[in-house]
Formats: structure tokens, C-alpha cells, sequence
């Protein structure tokens, strides 16, 4: 096991405007479990490309534990990788698959019998090693991938979107024993998805990356709690965050009737940039169900409504709350009493919750103090 270290590590590709991955810097604890996310295209996949040797790295350094990996080949870094696709041998059979990069190593057929039992067992595939892939689900395909990387005992566990291939339920299942897996080996590993809920519910921390770049890297749920940048707000989060942007009105930020009181520190901020407007975000969960008469209750036409059994979330609109192309009725999302849901077309009260709010910065984007 070892560390893992990002030093201003950039990928650019030739004729690219700009870096794939720019100048990023990231620190990977020994043992941690770390998950990179972030929408298709921000660079995420490339990362952990660059970490395996797959990738160029044009500046910068990539260290595991003290070595300098920058240069190294794939094989000389002590790393393995599970991939998306399985990328099993289909003549193999199963103990033939995890136990074929201990033979290319030159290992006795004594260890690698021992090594591939042992990571079976772990994987609970004691009862398919005679198996080919073809007679296998996908999941136990995806567990044999898997078994192949833990037999190699590496430094570092890579892993490129492993799930994305299986269907819903199986794939909260095997996140989960990916999870506990990882925890019970204490190898150090980097985890890619585009999943935000997969990445919560999987990390000891986790990358917010956005076009090359690191927008926030902490635990899951200071992530949620504390999100650095109106992008990270948005992202972070499922539904995901309401953010509109509000007037300034003495200390409070309006929007239509809604009024949101400010504390100090975000308006001394306010006020040394200049600035007369402020973007505000609240979360489905952060907002009440009121009358017309609450003084901070704003208005919004049900447009429908998710019943998910214990939960239920409104998707309506407020005409006060533009849209992306710069018109009113903009969409608001809130959590409901599942057993009280309001009728679609009808027109409610909601107030954000005091504290609840997060505010950033109309300028720059990023979280103001509060």
C-alpha cells in the first residue's frame, strides 16, 4: 500500500484549446478511498489514466508513496485496474482470468492456486473458478475483474466507472461490497464515476472535478454541507440544489416575497466586492410547505410531483425564478410529506428554512462566508 500524489499534473492533448486535466493537486492517503466525479468530459477518466500510465503527463509529477511514477511504464508502477468492460478472456475460465497476470509474472502454480482461492473467497466465486465468462451475470463478471486486481496484492487499486454496465439494483448492491471490500483490504484506491450518489455513498473523500480542474475535494458530507463554488452546489446532491439569484435589499437577499437574512460576514464580503445582487441556493429538503400569509413564503405552480414511498418531491415553478434562457418561471424542486402531497396544477407556499441557505458569490461563483 502507499500514498498517491497529483503535483500540478497536466494532460493536454495535441490541438486541444485547453489542458484535459490541468495542473492538478491531490493528495491520496495511504489506504483511503478516494473518488474522482464530475460531469462527462471534466477530465476525471484522464486522471486516473495519467495515475495508471495509460495517459501522457505533458507537466507536473505523479508520486506513489516516494517513487516518481511520471515516467514509468504501466507494469512498473504497482497498480491494477478494473476497467468498465470486464475485459475477461472469454476461453479462460474464471480462475484462469485471475490468476493470468500471476502467471505472465512468472509465479508458481502453487501461489497463484492459493492467491486466486483466497480473492475467491473474498469475492464469494468459490463455486464458478471452472466457469467461463459467457455462464456468468454481469455482476459476477464484474467481481471476477475485481479478483484479478486483488490477486496481483498492488499498491494502489484503480477503478474506471465498474458499474455503469449493471442494471440499478445490482448496481447499489455491488457498490456496496466494492465499498466493504475496499475497507477490509486497506489498499488505497481511485474510484471514477459520473454518479454523484455512487460517489457519495462510496468515498472516505471525494474530487469534484469540472473542465480539468479541481473544484472541491473533501468528505462526502462537507461536500454537501459546504460546497465551495455554485457548481459544486448544483452537482453535489440528489435532486440537486435550487439556486437562483436574489436581490440585496438592506440584509436580506429578496426574490418576489421570499426574504433571506444575511449575517455580517457575507455582507461585508457583498459590499467589498460591490455587489447588489447574490446568488442563494437552498436544497429540496431546506425548504417548509407554508400559508400565503408567511411573510417569506414565495409562490409555486405544481408541475408534478416523484412519490417514492417514504419521499416525495414537487417540481414546480416561480415566476420570479428565471430560466436559462433569461425568462421567469424558473424551477424549483422541494421535499414533501409523502403522505400529503399537493394536486399538479395547484399553486403552493414555500419558505426556505432559516439557516439553511448557502450563498456565493454572483462574480466569482464561489461560497461566500456565512
Amino acid at each position: 500500500m502507499a500514498s498517491v500524489t497529483y503535483d500540478k499534473a497536466s494532460r493536454i492533448y495535441p490541438g486541444a484549446e485547453r489542458p484535459a486535466v490541468d495542473a492538478l493537486d491531490l493528495d491520496i492517503a495511504d489506504g483511503e478511498f478516494l473518488v474522482l466525479v464530475g460531469p462527462s468530459g471534466c477530465g476525471k477518466s484522464t486522471s486516473l489514466r495519467m495515475l495508471a500510465g495509460l495517459e501522457e503527463v505533458n507537466h507536473g509529477q505523479i508520486r506513489i508513496g516516494d517513487r516518481d511514477v511520471t515516467h514509468l511504464a504501466p507494469k512498473d508502477r504497482d497498480i491494477a485496474m478494473v476497467f468498465q468492460s470486464y475485459a475477461l478472456y472469454p476461453h479462460m475460465t474464471v480462475a484462469q482470468n485471475m490468476g493470468f497476470a500471476l502467471k505472465i509474472a512468472g509465479r508458481s502454480k502453487e501461489e497463484i492456486t492459493s492467491r486466486v482461492a483466497e480473492a475467491a473467497k473474498i469475492l464469494d466465486l468459490q463455486s464458478h473458478l471452472d466457469r467461463k465468462p459467457k455462464a456468468l451475470s454481469g455482476g459476477q463478471r464484474q467481481r471476477v475483474a475485481m479478483g484479478r486486481a486483488i490477486v496481483r496484492s498492488p499498491q494502489v487499486f484503480l477503478m474506471d466507472e465498474p458499474l455503469s454496465n449493471l442494471d440499478a439494483k445490482l448496481r447499489v448492491q455491488t457498490r456496496t461490497q466494492i465499498a466493504a471490500l475496499q475497507r477490509r483490504l486497506g489498499t488505497t484506491t481511485v474510484y471514477v464515476t459520473h454518479d454523484q450518489v455512487e460517489a457519495m455513498t462510496m468515498g472516505d473523500r471525494v474530487a469534484v472535478l469540472k473542465d480539468g480542474i479541481l473544484a472541491q475535494c473533501d468528505t462526502p458530507l462537507r461536500l454537501y454541507q459546504q460546497p465551495a463554488s455554485v457548481f459544486v452546489a448544483g452537482f453535489i446532491g440528489s435532486p440537486g440544489m435550487n439556486i437562483a439569484e436574489f436581490k440585496l435589499d438592506g440584509t436580506d437577499a429578496v426574490l418576489g416575497q421570499a426574504r433571506v437574512h444575511l449575517a455580517s460576514a457575507t455582507l461585508t464580503a457583498l459590499a467589498e466586492e460591490g455587489a447588489d445582487r447574490i446568488v442563494v441556493g437552498f436544497r429540496p429538503e431546506s425548504v417548509d410547505l407554508v400559508t400565503e400569509n408567511d411573510p417569506d413564503a414565495f409562490p409555486v405552480t405544481v408541475a408534478v410531483v416523484e412519490e417514492l414511498g417514504s419521499d416525495a418531491f414537487l417540481h414546480g415553478w416561480h415566476s420570479d425564478l428565471p430560466r436559462g434562457d433569461g425568462t421567469g418561471n424558473g424551477q424549483i424542486i422541494a421535499r414533501v410529506d409523502p403522505n400529503h402531497t399537493p394536486a399538479k396544477g395547484s399553486r403552493v407556499y414555500l419558505r426556505i428554512q432559516p439557516g439553511k441557505g448557502h450563498f456565493f458569490s454572483v462574480t466569482t461563483a464561489q461560497r461566500l462566508p456565512s
